[in-house]
């Protein structure tokens, strides 16, 4: 569907992203079940299973939101993302089941295909409304998948008291309630302009098609720098709440008290974090460069990777922790989309974007999946070592990425990066 540009109606469409991503932010707040299921007889590993099995899915079912925008349009398609995802809840809380398998299936990857249908609907039509702000608006939009994280974990925890009032599967079936909500509402908002507002280029480039972007080396540059930072940080978030509460009942704590504060790390402070640092990276990108934001986000990443292990035993410095991550975190979510765009043309940014952000579901992958196997080993501040490396490797990759790239079937160089003195697209 198409609407007439106003001025009024284009930041309609950022509100109307904002509620989209917040129920798609879900995902993040599996962190806040596994200690139950942990109790409940689960291995770490298995807890781990479910998220890595949503991140894939996510990653794969991306591959068919582009042709499906294009077929469908936004509307449509985000409305079959929400029914998909919600009923994922929904099913998993009315069965009453806590078993590894139907967990895994509706949990992992029938909510991560619903995720990864819908996910880039708010970011293309966004995109499109605002080729001038790209990196700012970018952010704003995937900061609502961030800030769903705090909403998302703490109505469970310690503000709604899901969990302990209603038992865990009847906090699914209103997860499921809540995301088809916020659906309807954002969703009636996801269409495109019927023509691209006016902005002075920087550079007009051109636009490659998935098969041209695929033979060009920053792609390959791309994709093992997203690997690296998304591996890195879905470690850490498969973790960020069991770890810390190890260490707090280690020192004494009682398991409600540090349930309640590592959930508030994870909830709060990683949530606010990662959803501001979506923002201001993504509009810090606009005047310093993706590349250079990019390496620069990496790198410090890296850095508090390392000293998570001991911020991680007491509640102040865990809470620090958790917002230091969580800020360079969410900033992948910002830089990467618009890297893309930037390299590889915004218009094509449906059908490119999901094939570079199979580097999250690849870290998705392993990343979890490895620090669960550390967990079980009893050596997560390996894992969190680990993440630093990965981090830094990124930062590196990184430098090699040029600011012009080449269309190989064309042969026409695409000026990535402004000019000095030029406006940014």
């Amino acid at each position: 569907m198409s609407s007439p540009i106003t001025k009024e109606s284009r930041w309609k469409i950022v509100v109307g992203a904002v509620f989209v991503q917040l129920a798609l932010g879900g995902v993040y707040a599996w962190s806040v079940f596994t200690p139950i299921l942990h109790m409940s007889g689960w291995s770490k590993t298995e807890t781990q299973l479910v998220f890595t099995a949503a991140i894939i899915c996510i990653s794969i079912a991306m591959l068919f939101g582009g042709t499906l925008i294009r077929r469908l349009g936004p509307r449509p398609l985000i409305f079959l993302s929400g029914i998909t995802l919600s009923s994922s809840y929904l099913i998993a809380g009315l069965s009453g089941t806590t078993s590894f398998l139907p967990i895994f299936l509706l949990l992992g990857v029938m909510a991560g295909t619903g995720i990864g249908l819908g996910y880039m609907v708010p970011l293309v039509v966004a995109m499109r409304w605002f080729p001038d702000r790209k990196g700012l608006i970018t952010g704003v939009v995937v900061a609502g998948f961030g800030f769903g994280v705090m909403g998302w974990v703490k109505l469970a925890d310690s503000w709604g008291h899901l969990l302990e009032n209603i038992g865990l599967s009847n906090t699914f079936a209103v997860y499921g309630l809540i995301i088809i909500s916020l659906i309807i509402i954002g969703g009636r908002y996801m269409v495109l302009p019927e023509s691209e507002p006016t902005v002075v280029k920087y550079s007009e480039g051109v636009t490659f098609t998935r098969r041209q972007m695929l033979r060009t080396p920053e792609f390959y540059l791309i994709v093992t720098a997203y690997s690296c930072c998304a591996a890195s940080g879905l470690m850490a978030v498969g973790l960020m709440k069991l770890y810390p509460m190890e260490l707090l009942m280690d020192s004494g704590m009682a398991r409600g008290s540090a349930s309640i504060i590592t959930g508030t790390a994870m909830g709060v402070f990683f949530s606010l974090a990662n959803g501001l640092g979506r923002v201001t990276w993504g509009a810090f990108s606009d005047k310093l460069g993706r590349k250079r934001s990019v390496m620069l986000m990496a790198a410090t990443q890296g850095g508090w990777f390392f000293l998570f292990p001991s911020l991680a035993g007491s509640e102040s410095t865990l809470y620090l922790g958790a917002a230091l991550i969580g800020f360079n975190f969410g900033g992948n979510f910002a830089l990467f989309p618009t890297l893309t765009a930037d390299l590889f043309g915004a218009k094509s940014i449906g059908d490119n974007y999901p094939v570079v952000n199979l580097a999250f579901g690849l870290g998705g992958l392993v990343g979890p999946t490895m620090g669960g196997i550390m967990g079980d080993l009893g050596d997560f501040s390996m894992a969190f070592t680990v993440c630093g490396i990965l981090c830094l490797s990124a930062s590196f990759i990184t430098i090699f990425i040029k600011k012009s790239v080449k269309n190989p079937a064309i042969g026409i160089v695409y000026q990535a990066e402004p000019v000095r003195g030029s406006t940014r697209s």
